[in-house]
C-alpha cells in the first residue's frame, strides 16, 4: 500500500477511465451520506466498476452504520474497499468484518482542533478491526467531516501515523501545489483528493489530476530514498 494515491467523487464513466489512465490507484465512490449528494447513484457506480473490471479498486465510501446494509451496498456494486464514516460502533465493524473476511475496511479520523488525543483513543479501538485509518478535516461551518477541501493540521495527522497500527491515508484540502510537502511532512501510506482535483465545473480536470499523481509519486520516491539512506 506505500506510495497509494487514490481519488474520490467521479461523475461519469469517462472521468473513471482518465484517472486510472492517469496512474490512480483506487478511485473512491460516496454513497449514502450525512451532509453532501451523490455524485452517481448507486447503480451507476456498480455499472462503472463492472465497465471498468475494478472492484479491487473501488472504494466505497459511506456513512452507513450497519453492518449488514455496508456488506449489502458493497456486494451490490461489486467492491472490495469500503471506507468509513460517522458514528460506526466497533461493534458493527466487527461484524462488517465476520461477515465478509475479504473486506478492506478504512477507518476516518477526523481531525478538528484540539482532538488528538480522541482521535489516538479511536485509533486504538479500531486498529484490530480494519485494515488502514484515513485522517481528514472537519468543517465547522458545514458540519461535514470529508469532502470539504480543507487541509487541517499535518503535525495531528503525523502523530496519528507514528502512533497507529494500521497504515494512515492523508487526506483533506490536497491539490497538486501541497500534496508533496504534506507527504514529506506527515509521511503517511497513502494520500486522497477529491476536490483538489477538479476544475471550476466540478469536473476532474486532467491536468490536475496528472499533476497530483506525478508530485505524489515524486514525495514518496523522496521519503523512500531518505528511509533508505538512513
Amino acid at each position: 500500500m506505500n506510495g497509494l494515491v487514490q481519488i474520490a467523487g467521479m461523475r461519469s464513466l469517462e472521468e473513471a477511465r482518465m484517472l486510472l489512465e492517469a496512474g490512480v490507484d483506487w478511485l473512491g465512490f460516496p454513497l449514502r451520506l450525512d451532509i453532501h449528494s451523490e455524485d452517481l447513484s448507486a447503480e451507476e457506480v456498480s455499472g462503472i466498476i463492472a465497465s471498468l473490471g475494478m472492484g479491487d479498486r473501488a472504494v466505497l465510501i459511506t456513512y452507513l452504520v450497519k453492518a449488514t446494509e455496508i456488506a449489502g451496498l458493497a456486494a451490490m456494486l461489486g467492491c472490495r474497499r469500503v471506507q468509513l464514516h460517522g458514528g460506526i460502533t466497533a461493534g458493527e465493524v466487527r461484524l462488517l468484518k465476520n461477515s465478509d473476511s475479504g473486506l478492506f475496511l478504512i477507518k476516518s479520523l477526523v481531525v478538528r482542533p484540539g482532538n488528538i488525543d480522541e482521535l489516538a483513543g479511536i485509533a486504538g479501538d479500531f486498529g484490530p478491526l480494519v485494515d488502514a485509518f484515513i485522517t481528514d478535516t472537519w468543517d465547522p461551518k458545514t458540519g461535514a467531516s470529508g469532502a470539504t477541501g480543507k487541509t487541517h493540521d499535518w503535525d495531528a495527522s503525523r502523530r496519528i501515523v507514528e502512533s497507529a497500527a494500521r497504515p494512515v491515508i492523508l487526506a483533506g484540502g490536497l491539490t497538486p501545489d501541497n500534496v508533496g510537502r504534506a507527504i514529506v511532512q506527515v509521511r503517511p501510506e497513502g494520500v486522497d483528493a477529491h476536490t483538489g482535483v477538479e476544475g471550476a465545473d466540478g469536473m476532474k480536470d486532467p491536468i490536475r489530476v496528472r499533476a497530483f499523481v506525478e508530485e505524489a509519486r515524486r514525495a514518496f520516491a523522496l521519503l523512500k530514498r531518505k528511509e533508505f539512506r538512513s
